[in-house]
């Protein structure tokens, strides 16, 4: 295989603009057109030597020759060709596409326009000769295998057909056909010469069509046949499949011998045919057997790789359970792929070419959620090219409970279940919804996300609360939190734009709380219950003692405002003329807990009560809350109260 111009690349960016009889070598009506004069070539390679031996053109009765006619159609169309490969561009040395007329008209000069002419040429005008004289006749007859060249055509576009494995297998295959129909012509013509030579002399060995004349009951008639036209003898298609079944079999090296060589010309040509058909056999079979390795490799290596897998969990002794996920895992992979490593395919490929294909790759991910909507182009490339596709087999776990969720997860297609404490509590997937347009019906859909929103942590990477595992076959699209916030961090107007459009359907560093509707219920009750539930302690409970210890030492420093307060009963505001009061204990029983309303009482000196430390309030502090005694006289006293519960 050559790599000269005619096999440098054919990429475009663009179609060149060309003139309007300028036709490109890459459309579409010219790809048609080759493998139509394709076609046409191997017509015109098995019928010129057909109509040369079998002479196909003695037509009794002077009616139409319909293969005169055919071969004439060819003609005109192959001539059409030439017209058109003046009009045709080609690639340069270079690579480029010369579109200059003056240049392609110059270039095809130089290169095929002589053979195709010669190929092209109407010989069917020198049949007019025949009837004058029969030798100058079969001698322009002879011309039509000049049409042979017409084959340059097949070698010229025999590099862009070996692309392809069933293209080259079945033209191999032709070839091996076609090879052995000019054999079986050439054989033919040598045992009807021999039929003629024994016009002349009947004590020459019988040739090979002389007795399978014989043989088929069907003897040739030498009294009244002469040289230019035999008598009797086996029909024209007895013959040719007699011809064809002899090189066949000398061609395959099997040989039967029911039809033989006897004659010296059968001979010299079985001996050259052998080392043809030796030579023919072991290119063209051994490179068909290269071509068909080559288009079943990827059945080989599979069956290679479930071999692989399966003398792996022998020797390892793994178990059957963990076993038969194995392979399950490796056969849906398999056939989610086909064997093909995407990651040494984007390998080939420069970085701005790598980037487009992994945008491809992700398209959906980009286009189901809002939260990729404003990331310009360099944006999305760069998020494309570290996104990474996942394949999940049922029964695969893709987090445990305490694993870095280092992460975020775009479900692509099938169903995961995320389980904390034995218990399912949420199913991720991708849903489909309808929707009603003009009464018509949208079905789209929405891939689920999980993860962690580390983009709103500083990075820093969480736990995860909870087992995330397949429940059917799952695609998904990943992308890691270091190259995530790396993305973020150069595009800060997406950055933005990510945090507050892109919701997480489960955020695996969330634990949940499971509560029953019952207890949450009777939880309710309690508190309404306990809200102003009054203490009732003993004098000598250590709870008492606890809050008594607790007024003795710290009640100035608790309690320095206006305010002040029991500790078993609240915050209440303070009188500003406390001999205009009662007493505090009136208001405070600290030994049932039981409180009264403040009332006014004659000006005389009251007991203090013994465990409450901090009874009045200093008028500068008052005077510093504005408060004045107008504001504080007669008012009752309010109790803010502090629930303490004892066990």
């Amino acid at each position: 295989m050559n790599l000269g111009g005619d096999m440098l690349p054919q990429y475009r960016q663009e179609t060149p603009k060309t003139s309007p009889h300028i036709i490109l070598h890459y459309s579409t009506f010219k790809t048609i057109w080759d493998w139509s004069i394709l076609a046409l070539t191997f017509y015109t390679a098995f019928m010129v030597p057909f109509n040369i031996a079998f002479k196909n053109r003695d037509q009794p009765g002077g009616g139409i020759d319909s293969v005169a006619l055919m071969d004439s159609i060819v003609d005109v169309i192959f001539f059409a060709d030439i017209l058109l490969n003046f009009h045709t561009t080609f690639v340069g040395p270079g690579g480029e596409v010369v579109i200059e007329p003056s240049v392609i008209r110059h270039n095809y000069f130089k290169s095929w326009f002589l053979i195709d002419l010669l190929s092209c040429l109407p010989y069917d005008i020198f049949y007019m000769f025949k009837r004058d004289d029969e030798r100058i006749g079969s001698l322009f007859s002879a011309l039509k295998v000049v049409r042979l060249l017409r084959l340059g055509r097949v070698a010229r576009k025999l590099d862009n057909y070996l692309e392809y494995g069933a293209a080259t297998l079945l033209l191999l295959l032709c070839a091996y056909v076609l090879v052995a129909h000019w054999l079986a012509c050439i054989w033919f013509s040598i045992g009807e010469h021999e039929v003629r030579l024994k016009i002349d002399n009947f004590n020459l060995p019988d040739g090979w069509l002389f007795r399978l004349a014989n043989d088929l009951k069907t003897p040739y008639n030498l009294s009244i046949s002469n040289k230019t036209r035999l008598a009797g003898g086996p029909t024209r298609t007895s013959a040719y499949i007699s011809s064809l079944y002899f090189t066949m079999s000398c061609m395959s090296t099997v040989g039967f011998g029911n039809i033989s060589s006897t004659t010296d010309y059968e001979k010299i040509f079985g001996v050259i045919m052998m080392i043809i058909s030796a030579l023919l056999y072991a290119a063209i079979f051994g490179h068909m057997t290269t071509i068909i390795q080559q288009m079943t490799s990827a059945t080989v290596r599979y069956h290679d790789m479930i071999s692989n897998v399966r003398e792996f969990i022998k020797l390892q002794e793994v178990p059957q359970e963990l076993a038969d996920r194995v392979l399950d895992y490796c056969i849906s992979t398999w056939a989610m792929t086909k064997g093909i490593d995407t990651q040494k395919v984007l390998g080939y490929c420069p970085k701005d070419m790598k980037a487009d294909i992994c945008v491809h790759l992700n398209r959906k991910v980009f286009n189901e959620h809002s939260c990729f909507r404003l990331a310009s182009d360099g944006c999305l490339r760069s998020l494309a090219i570290h996104l990474d596709s996942n394949h999940a087999a049922p029964g695969d776990l893709l987090y445990h409970t305490g694993e870095s969720v280092d992460a975020l997860w775009f479900v692509v297609s099938g169903s995961l279940e995320v389980i904390q404490d034995e218990e399912v509590v949420a199913i991720l997937g991708f849903f489909f919804k309808c929707i009603s347009i003009f009464s018509n019906f949208l079905i789209t859909g929405k891939g689920d996300v999980f993860g962690d929103e580390f983009w709103k942590n500083n990075g820093s990477t969480g736990q995860s609360a909870a087992n995330v595992r397949a429940l059917t076959y799952t695609d998904l699209h990943m992308i890691k939190k270091d190259k995530l916030m790396e993305v973020l961090s150069f595009y800060k107007a997406f950055a933005n734009s990510f945090a507050r459009n892109l919701v997480l359907t489960y955020n695996l560093t969330h634990r949940l709380k499971f509560r029953k509707v019952v207890d949450v219920k009777r939880e309710k009750e309690l508190d309404a219950r306990r809200k102003n539930e009054k203490i009732t302690l003993p004098q000598e409970h250590p709870v008492r003692k606890l809050l008594f210890r607790m007024r003795e030492r710290h009640g100035p420093r608790i309690f320095p405002s206006p305010m002040f307060a029991d500790i078993e009963k609240g915050l209440r505001r303070a009188p500003t003329d406390v001999s205009r009061v009662s007493s505090v204990h009136s208001m405070l029983d600290e030994t049932n807990g039981l409180s009264s309303s403040l009332t006014k009482s004659p000006r005389t000196k009251q007991k203090r009560p013994p465990l409450l430390k901090r009874q009045t309030v200093d008028e500068d502090a008052l005077s510093r809350t504005s408060w004045s005694e107008s504001k504080t006289k007669g008012e009752r006293v309010q109790y803010f109260p502090i629930r303490i519960i004892v066990n």
